[in-house]
């Protein structure tokens, strides 16, 4: 019961991690998977582990993390991974740490879709205001943090999955504190 429990926390922080960088946690997935007994992929997603599925995604990591950069090639490139981010979600959660034959890949496959859709949609809303407040200026230093915080989220999805959900939790508690009212504060 662990295991299934496990597999579907690294499944949401792989997810969660496609929402920021599509190409960045199916590269370490596929390079994982094919070099160490960490991952278990079972068919059909094992063709991550195919050697030119893994020059590809390493040809497209490189061309995201250069386009993510530029101010408003950034914007461009957020509306064309609208399809991109989620559907790698949506690989990944079925497809992550052995998932896939212990989930129906239906719903793991809708869940991964929304999940990464879900950060995508907050980075996709957030970024035109950093170019906004920064005169463009900032947007290469918060692609390096998003593209940093996407490895980090795909290291602890894989190595201690069950750690994503108390990041999660983290991240929800400091959001939720973020929006409570000044006085409820003071108060």
């Amino acid at each position: 019961m662990i295991d299934v429990f496990s597999g579907i926390a690294g499944a949401i922080g792989l997810s969660m991690s496609a929402g920021l960088n599509a190409y960045l946690p199916l590269l370490a997935v596929g390079l994982t998977a094919r070099y160490t007994n960490l991952i278990r992929l079972n068919g059909p997603w094992d063709v991550l582990t195919n050697g030119w599925v893994i020059a590809v995604l390493a040809v497209l990591l490189l061309i995201e993390m250069t386009v993510d950069k530029i101010p408003a090639v950034d914007t461009i490139n957020d509306g064309i991974q609208t399809v991109g981010r989620p559907l790698a979600g949506a690989i990944l959660f079925a497809a992550g740490s052995g998932v896939a034959g212990e989930l129906h890949p239906v719903p793991a496959f809708i869940a991964g879709l929304l999940i990464a859709g879900g950060v995508h949609a907050a980075k996709t809303i957030a970024r035109p205001a950093v170019t906004v407040t920064t005169g463009g200026m900032g947007n290469w230093l918060v692609s390096v943090l998003e593209d940093v915080l996407s490895l980090i989220i795909v290291v602890v999805a894989i190595l201690v999955p069950l750690l994503v959900l108390l990041l999660i939790a983290a991240v929800l508690l400091l959001f939720i504190g973020g929006w409570r009212s000044p006085s409820a504060k003071t108060g």
